[in-house]
């Protein structure tokens, strides 16, 4: 067949609505930086490229890779509203308790088995200075609000990666209510969330001299979840419409230019000098990365099909299939992997004298066993646990919903 009159069907062709496979791309993306940085923590490998006579650096994206969390955030706006931007008016909306408990099936039985691991190696290795630090590191994750207690978030010894699960299910409470105003008036929502957000943390910047315990608090990413509602409802309106070449043309550049920019912005966050600064400045940044993550997010799903095909595709599927495991994991396997001296080295600190075959293979062996272990933990739990606990949960809906008619 003609490869242009392929490329002019396909252009045509009005983008999925249901699963957006764009967003598989971005995802991986995002929690690869975000992996990188962390396992970077302990390699102390410097990424960089020979091409062409010339030293390309990755540096900054590495150093910085703690910012695209704010993206895998955004991403949750998107993917949790997307349902609602498709409701038609009379549609029925979906209960709050079924939202709970399907989010809770999701994430829950592996966040718990994640708390009895670490706590049971904490225990074994007496990593606990006092009872009270125990106590409340366990509790607060427990009923996932670790983020308000300093031991509990900077001092944990359950996973230093669940703090944005804490962050999660604090913003699935008001969810259900946030999810109704904005489809009855998204821009009053969406501006309220916004300047809400931007107000907190402005507040934030002008009272305290620590940010620590405040810049990743649930009020100061609220605009990042607003705007992956709004990329959304976007790509919603996009999707109705009949596509054109043309538009398939300019989405694509958009996403080339949103991916320049955020270079950009990760580079600037890079040159952040001192723990506190890096903090502020992430604050300062964050508008930036939900704004331009979705563009990303909306112009992908609605962009070119070479442009589609890198984002959506079976490694980035498979990234992002066992993304939450990999995320909650890769940290931890990358402290034991150093601490246990997995890969050996004749430098007694390998990261820090600068072993780069130690380096390189340590880097390689912190992803490979991540990946495999999120793989297992993926389709040999996660999944089958949150399966089997939805349908005893639809099977009780269902019975009720029966008893009440019968009455």
């Amino acid at each position: 067949m003609n490869p242009i009159r392929i490329w002019l069907d396909d252009a045509r062709r009005n983008p999925d609505t249901r699963y957006v496979d764009t967003c598989d791309g971005i995802r991986a993306m995002a929690i690869m930086l975000v992996a990188w940085f962390h396992i970077w923590q302990q390699s102390w490998l410097y990424p960089g490229l020979d091409l062409f006579g010339r030293h390309i650096s990755f540096d900054p994206l590495v150093r910085s890779g703690y910012i695209w969390v704010d993206v895998m955030i955004l991403i949750s706006g998107f993917c949790h509203y997307l349902p609602w931007a498709r409701m038609n008016e009379g549609d029925r909306r979906p209960h709050p308790v079924d939202f709970y408990a399907k989010r809770m099936f999701r994430i829950h039985p592996s966040y718990m088995l994640t708390i009895i691991v670490m706590f049971a190696v904490a225990m074994a290795t007496g990593a606990y200075y006092s009872e009270k630090h125990l106590r409340v590191d366990l509790l607060s994750h427990m009923t996932y609000t670790h983020t308000f207690f300093y031991n509990a978030y900077y001092a944990t010894n359950l996973g230093g990666s669940l703090w944005t699960l804490a962050i999660e299910l604090q913003f699935y409470l008001i969810f259900p209510w946030l999810a109704r105003e904005f489809k009855r008036s998204p821009l009053m929502t969406f501006l309220a969330m916004v300047f809400g957000s931007l107000a907190f943390r402005a507040w934030v910047g002008a009272n305290y001299t620590d940010v620590s315990m405040y810049f990743n608090q649930l009020p100061a990413y609220l605009d990042t979840f607003a705007l992956g509602m709004a990329g959304a409802a976007i790509h919603q309106e996009l999707a109705k419409r009949r596509h054109s070449p043309v538009q398939r043309i300019i989405c694509s550049a958009l996403c080339f230019v949103s991916l320049v920019l955020l270079w950009r912005v990760v580079k600037g966050q890079s040159a952040s000098s001192g723990v506190e600064m890096i903090r502020i400045n992430q604050m300062n940044n964050r508008m930036a990365m939900g704004c331009l993550g979705c563009v990303l997010l909306v112009c992908s799903a609605n962009a070119g099909l070479l442009v589609r095909k890198l984002f959506a595709n079976p490694l980035t599927r498979f990234i992002s299939a066992v993304s939450m495991q990999f995320y909650i994991w890769h940290q931890t396997i990358a402290v034991w992997l150093l601490k246990y001296r997995v890969i050996p080295s004749e430098a007694e600190h390998p990261n820090y004298e600068g072993d780069l075959r130690w380096q390189i293979l340590f880097t390689a062996a912190c992803f490979l066993v991540s990946f495999a272990v999120s793989a297992v933990l993926t389709y040999g739990f996660e999944r089958p646990a949150a399966k089997w606990l939805q349908g005893r949960w639809n099977a009780w809906r269902a019975q009720k919903r029966m008893k009440a008619q019968e009455e």
